[in-house]
């Protein structure tokens, strides 16, 4: 077996390092974020994100062993299950987690069709959006001002590893809207309001931005004032609207279509 080092107590320096990473500040400052779960660590591997230690406990130890010796690069530690719940923040931890290298973002040369997220607050809903774009082979995705941050582990578990298949970048949507349009962009905002287009009269581009806005007040009132077109889902039923992540899920089928 491996060289593996040994931390059994929660008051280890490095484990008191690691909570810290559950905020966005220290995410930031280090460069580091946490990743748990042994899906989303194989996935993170498989599309050769950066993975810079593992920390497993001995259960860990037996249920990944394979994939564990198959990747002994990587620097492990084992944990007692008391480190693991100190640093963890599910209910049940599943005894694997690794420290992800966070890496600098380029602004991509935009092309094809992104998602935009102006405060969306809510991590689930973000996770699940990304992974949504994803599905319906989406180019990628820009989180604006407000928007829950992709690093912090409710997101990460929400995206299923999503993120590590398209480019997923944090964004001044006021900026970066003008930027697609002088790239020939159409930009549709989505908004509650009869003046705006039902979605399924909309004209579809090659190149396209489709943005969806905060749980409560929708796409901001400057945000909207930059689109080419805003779109409403035509609904028959009584509800007044639909959950955010919902609402986006069927715009972009409607758009891979």
């Amino acid at each position: 077996m491996r060289n593996v080092k040994e931390i059994q107590s929660a008051k280890n320096p490095r484990i008191k390092e690691l909570k810290k990473l559950h905020k966005k500040k220290y995410r930031e400052e280090k460069k580091e974020y946490l990743l748990e779960g042994f899906h989303l660590i194989e996935e993170a591997a498989s599309s050769d994100a950066e993975i810079k230690e593992l920390f497993v406990t001995q259960r860990g130890m037996k249920e990944w062993g394979d994939w564990l010796a198959a990747n002994k690069e990587i620097s492990t530690f084992l944990v007692s299950d008391e480190v693991m719940d100190a640093v963890s923040d599910l209910p049940t931890p599943q005894g694997i987690l690794a420290v992800m290298a966070l890496t600098a973002e380029g602004t991509p040369d935009f092309s094809g069709g992104w998602l935009l997220l102006d405060n969306v607050q809510d991590p689930g809903n973000v996770g699940t959006m990304i992974r949504t774009a994803d599905a319906f082979d989406m180019a990628g995705v820009l989180l604006g001002k407000g928007t829950a941050d992709i690093y912090s582990t409710k997101v990460l578990r929400s995206m299923q590893g999503s993120n590590y298949h398209l480019p997923v970048l944090q964004k001044d949507l006021t900026e970066v809207i003008p930027l697609m349009k002088d790239k020939g962009f159409t930009v549709y905002g989505t908004e509650l309001n009869e003046e705006a287009h039902a979605l399924d009269k909309v004209e579809k581009s090659d190149n396209f931005a489709i943005i969806m806005g905060n749980e409560g007040q929708g796409v901001s009132q400057e945000i909207l004032s930059l689109t080419d077109q805003n779109v409403y889902i035509p609904m028959k039923g009584n509800a007044e609207s639909l959950n955010v992540g919902v609402a986006a899920g069927i715009v972009l089928y409607h758009f891979s279509l």
